[in-house]
């Protein structure tokens, strides 16, 4: 990946969603036509540390966000989301 989130954002990669619950249930191609609410933090911004609380994220790490929340970019053909 060639860039940098600016400030308090994250750039997300989207978790590709399995096509079966664990339970065994197979998601219909109407639940797979939406992409996922969950990624891999592949970028972080230099704002992502808050001294009150100590939270830091870091690559790597799994994060969930809201359906509509970020800016989605395409870059080397590979979807991410930027979220603050």
């Amino acid at each position: 990946m060639s860039f940098k989130p600016l400030g308090d954002r994250i750039a997300v990669k989207y978790v590709e969603t399995e096509e079966k619950t664990e339970s065994g249930i197979v998601l219909p191609d109407t639940a797979k036509k939406e992409k996922p609410q969950q990624g891999e933090v592949v970028a972080v911004g230099k704002g992502c540390y808050d001294e009150k609380e100590n939270i830091e994220l870091s690559v790597g790490d799994m994060v969930v966000f809201d359906k509509f929340s970020g800016t989605e970019v395409t870059v080397d053909k590979e979807d991410y989301i930027i979220v603050s």
